[in-house]
């Protein structure tokens, strides 16, 4: 396993600009958030001009790129098409795993479960795996429902992120039984009450989880997803959660 941050960790940045920041903080490998929400780096881009996304992804100052966080507003098959180009994206760039966030609640489960097969057949097709990632007010905050899914779309991973299975929940909810089908890990501290506290005010087991994922042969990264907030001091989090990680896994 190794450590990582998320390009998301400063969103409002450009993705070479928020690479920088994450070289000064001493972090070595990145996944880089590819969305349609964010202004600089959209998944129509990469449909639009996938030549100019693989040269800017490969110029990561020598940072390892873990994965693609990929978030598609797209329908239809242009919603298939953005996919298939950031699976393209991935190949090119020698990365092997995409996240995408699964349906929000009150979407169909058949139809979910054909959107996702229908992505694991494209992501294979280019040598990539997809990962759903756990969140809250999804089909995936909850663990059997990720467990139907995995089941049904086979080949599918999950991108674990624990704070979602802690963040308004009446007590945190088990997800052992997911951790099998682990291809993404991301990391903040949490309370029930909020989604990112400074680190060590939460209750995110972080020991634990990196003992079951090292039982588990895990081998992708740890990536840390500490947002910039009015009440912390950004940098210093996220210094600390690297080093807490890192010292874990000595």
């Amino acid at each position: 396993m190794l450590v990582a941050a998320s390009t998301d960790c400063f969103g409002h940045l450009p993705i070479q600009e928020a690479v920088d920041r994450l070289l000064d903080l001493e972090y070595t490998s990145v996944e880089i958030v590819i969305d349609e929400l964010n202004e600089h780096f959209k998944p129509s881009h990469v449909l639009e001009n996938l030549n100019d996304s693989i040269n800017m992804c490969l110029d990561t100052r020598r940072m390892n790129i873990v994965g693609y966080a990929v978030n598609i507003t797209a329908t239809g098959e242009q919603y298939f098409e953005q996919f298939t180009a950031c699976c393209k994206l991935a190949k090119a760039t020698k990365v092997v795993t995409i996240t995408i966030p699964s349906g929000e609640h009150g979407t169909p489960f058949n139809e979910e479960i054909e959107k996702l097969k229908r992505c694991v057949e494209i992501a294979e097709f280019e040598g990539v795996r997809v990962a759903i990632k756990t969140e809250t007010n999804c089909l995936s905050a909850d663990p059997d429902t990720v467990c139907i899914l995995c089941e049904h779309a086979k080949g599918l991973g999950v991108a674990i992120d624990p704070s979602h299975f802690i963040y308004q929940r009446p007590k945190p909810v088990d997800y052992d039984r997911l951790l099998k089908y682990v291809y993404q890990v991301y990391l903040r501290d949490t309370t029930k009450e909020k989604l990112q506290v400074k680190i060590g005010q939460g209750t995110v087991e972080y020991g634990r989880l990196i003992d079951r994922l090292i039982a588990l042969k895990y081998d992708n990264a740890l990536t840390v997803n500490v947002v910039a907030a009015s009440d912390i001091d950004h940098a210093a989090e996220l210094r600390k959660m690297r080093l807490l990680l890192e010292s874990q896994l000595l």
